[in-house]
């Protein structure tokens, strides 16, 4: 795992950056995954929701993780139902 820049942190946590991926009731597909890869292709940053009630609050962090490993990214934060994914 690669140390996340401090440009891309920023970023990641600016409440500006929209919601490209979300995340509903057939929960993660292989679709999702698809879906991630070729907008991390895209754009590098990519912010993801989750619909509320979807996951307990474990299983999320092991979704995002999940995520993660699938698309051969970074998980650069995590809050709540939300998460930003990064790869360089």
């Amino acid at each position: 795992r690669m140390s996340i820049p401090d440009s891309v942190m920023r970023q990641a946590k600016d409440a500006s950056l929209p919601v490209t991926i979300r995340i509903g009731k057939s929960g993660l597909t292989d679709a999702v995954v698809v879906e991630l890869e070729g907008q991390l292709i895209s754009r590098h940053l990519v912010k993801a929701k989750v619909n509320r009630g979807l996951f307990s609050r474990d299983d999320l962090k092991q979704a995002w993780n999940y995520l993660a490993e699938q698309t051969s990214s970074q998980l650069v934060f995590a809050r709540g139902n939300v998460a930003v994914f990064w790869k360089n």
